[in-house]
C-alpha cells in the first residue's frame, strides 16, 4: 500500500473508536421472544443486546458498525390519550423497552442493521456506505442527498461532540 492510498472504512471507524473512548454509549435493543408464563402470554418487551456510540447515522460498537434505525426512550406504560395511531404505536414500543429492563428516559436503538465494512472496502455498498477505490469510502446520509467522503462526515460528527 502506498502513502497516498485512500482510507478504508474499517480504518476510519477504528480511529473513531479511539476518539470516542470514554464517551457514553447507548443501548441497542431487540424484541425478546414472548414466553408463556403459567399459561398466560407475556407482553412484548425489548431487551438490551449490545451498546454502541451514536454518531450521526451510525452506531459504532467495539467490533461492528450499525446503521441507525428507530431511536426511542423507554417509558413506563401509562394510560394516555393519543391523537394519532403512530403515537400509540411509539408509546407501546417505549413501554416494551421499559418492560425489558430499561430505565425511564433511557435511549434505546431498535431496528439497526450491521454494515459490512469489508464489502465497502472492496468497492461495494452496505447500507449508507459506498466503496470508492480511488477516493475512499463515501456516505449517503440522506435518502435523496448526494454522497460525501466518509472521513469528512465522521470528522464533522466528532467535532459536534467536541472530540
Amino acid at each position: 500500500m502506498t502513502d497516498d492510498a485512500p482510507p478504508t472504512a474499517a480504518g476510519l471507524f477504528d480511529v473513531v473508536r479511539t476518539r470516542l473512548a470514554g464517551a457514553p454509549r447507548e443501548a441497542l435493543g431487540d424484541w425478546a421472544s414472548a414466553r408463556r408464563l403459567l399459561g398466560f402470554g407475556r407482553a412484548p418487551r425489548i431487551v438490551a443486546v449490545a451498546d454502541a456510540w451514536h454518531l450521526g447515522i451510525f452506531l459504532v460498537a467495539e467490533h461492528a458498525v450499525y446503521s441507525v434505525g428507530e431511536v426511542l426512550r423507554a417509558r413506563s406504560e401509562a394510560v394516555r390519550g393519543f391523537t394519532a395511531e403512530s403515537q400509540r404505536d411509539r408509546a407501546a414500543r417505549a413501554a416494551a423497552a421499559a418492560r425489558g429492563g430499561f430505565t425511564d428516559g433511557e435511549v434505546v436503538h431498535l431496528g439497526w442493521h450491521e454494515l459490512d465494512l469489508a464489502a465497502v472496502d472492496a468497492g461495494g455498498v452496505s447500507g449508507p456506505l459506498t466503496g470508492d477505490p480511488v477516493h475512499g469510502p463515501r456516505v449517503r446520509w440522506s435518502a435523496t442527498g448526494a454522497t460525501r467522503p466518509l472521513a469528512d462526515y465522521l470528522d464533522d460528527q466528532l467535532s459536534v461532540r467536541g472530540l
